[in-house]
């Protein structure tokens, strides 16, 4: 067993305990294995083990490695911010968007989707109104979810844009037990944004290495792991 397998397995024991622990199914969180940075190798080397979603913050990045990957089974993640001039790069490609933050951006990807073609998103809450980070203000959610319903942008089912639920990325010293109180808030949003506007809103994107078994306990459906499976992020030159 290499030491990338071994990382791999242990984050997936982790995720299974703390499901039990929460009293939840064994196989209820998709793990998306956030590969920034890490080699083409080493996604093939997780997929053929058995990983199937890998996500990218970069969509440049992504789209070198969709296309060297092209003959593996992969779903792929676009997780870090999207530029509304690069919907075109984002448009049908990826397996699910997490950063859906704006009407312009929902607007932009919607027009560069092939004809029939759909877009699964997630909506990004800047859970601790960071100045710094994307992210819709909780403030301002249900106010995103009027404009993108009210301009036919979204929809449950069928060709367009779906948003399948919210993403969040607590602050950094929210790390462990620090991060409950942002992920039980995230899952608060979602219950209230279901009630308000009579969506279907399954997935919460919340939880990384450092915090992944709390956002469990709180109710996520997918966590995004890199450092835990992969090990130190390699410095971009």
């Amino acid at each position: 067993m290499t030491s990338l397998e071994e990382r791999w397995r242990g984050v997936l024991d982790g995720m299974a305990e703390a499901a039990r622990k929460a009293g939840r199914e064994n196989g209820s969180v998709r793990l998306v294995a956030v590969s920034k940075f890490h080699p083409a190798s080493a996604i093939a080397e997780l997929c053929r083990l058995g990983q199937k979603d890998f996500g990218e913050n970069y969509i440049q990045e992504a789209r070198a490695k969709q296309e060297e990957l092209s003959d593996l089974d992969i779903r792929w993640h676009a997780i870090g911010p999207v530029q509304t001039n690069k919907a075109k790069d984002v448009a049908g490609r990826f397996a699910l968007l997490h950063t859906l933050d704006r009407a312009e951006l929902a607007r932009a990807i919607a027009r560069r989707l092939p004809e029939g073609g759909a877009q699964d998103e997630l909506v990004q809450v800047n859970i601790g109104e960071e100045p710094q980070k994307s992210g819709v203000r909780p403030a301002d959610l249900a106010g995103l979810f009027e404009e993108l319903l009210a301009q036919g942008l979204i929809s449950a089912e069928g060709a367009g844009l779906r948003v399948r639920g919210l993403m969040c990325l607590p602050p950094r010293c929210g790390e462990g037990e620090a991060a409950r109180p942002y992920f039980i808030r995230l899952r608060e949003l979602r219950d209230e944004m279901e009630r308000r506007f009579g969506l279907d809103l399954p997935e919460l994107s919340m939880g990384m290495s450092g915090d992944y078994r709390e956002a469990i306990e709180e109710g996520a459906t997918i966590v995004r792991v890199g450092t835990e499976i992969f090990g130190p992020r390699p410095v971009k030159v």
